[in-house]
């Protein structure tokens, strides 16, 4: 089992940054891409960005420039830097991780999740 902890949301004007973390532990050589996915209300959870153990880095359009993943594996913890926020970047964000196998894009392909951490950007 792999347990994840994030931390770092919180409440910021349009144009702000801020830097979403993710602690693993337990079993955490099983895990091979770790991710962020956001959920608006009323909406279906949504892939934002992916690393992979290698450090192959994925992101959605609607953050591609503004928002950068990365991962200490020595640390077992993965970051959400957000730059440049939205009032439409406002979501519960879940930090996930997977085996191997998987699309990196598919929230279905995680078998671990964090609690959420809430991001609300005012206008």
């Amino acid at each position: 089992q792999v347990q994840l902890v994030e931390s770092g949301g919180g409440l910021v004007l349009a144009g702000g940054s801020l830097r979403l973390s993710c602690a693993a532990s337990g079993r955490t050589s099983s895990i091979y891409d770790m991710g962020w996915f956001r959920q608006a209300p009323g909406k279906e959870r949504e892939f934002v960005a992916a690393i992979r153990r290698i450090g192959s880095i994925y992101s959605a359009d609607s953050v591609k420039g503004r928002f950068t993943i990365s991962r200490d594996n020595a640390k077992n913890t993965v970051y959400l830097q957000m730059n440049s926020l939205k009032p439409e970047d406002t979501a519960v964000y879940y930090c996930a991780a997977k085996p191997y196998s998987g699309s990196y894009y598919l929230h279905n392909s995680y078998d671990s999740w964090g609690q959420g951490t809430q991001v609300t950007v005012s206008s």
